[in-house]
């Protein structure tokens, strides 16, 4: 089972607000997740949170993050 952390599309129509989870490669976009670890409001600033020792727990146990979702720990790193 290959393990990712990516995005879940949740809001309105026009007004998104992403959820960053964890989940199985295999599962569709806004499906299964095993742990939600943070959120993405892009119309907010492009606020985002994240919780930091969870990312790091999934990181260590194997779980790789999406190329969106690595940019974004990059910005919140800075």
């Amino acid at each position: 089972m290959s393990v990712r952390i990516r995005l879940a599309r949740h809001g309105r129509r026009k007004h998104p607000i992403y959820r960053i989870v964890v989940a199985d490669s295999r599962s569709p976009r806004d499906g299964r997740f095993l742990e939600v670890i943070g959120s993405y409001n892009p119309q907010n600033n492009d606020e985002v949170r994240l919780d930091a020792e969870k990312l790091k727990a999934w990181m260590q146990k194997g779980a790789l993050p999406s190329e969106t979702v690595g940019r974004l720990i990059r910005k919140v790193a800075h």
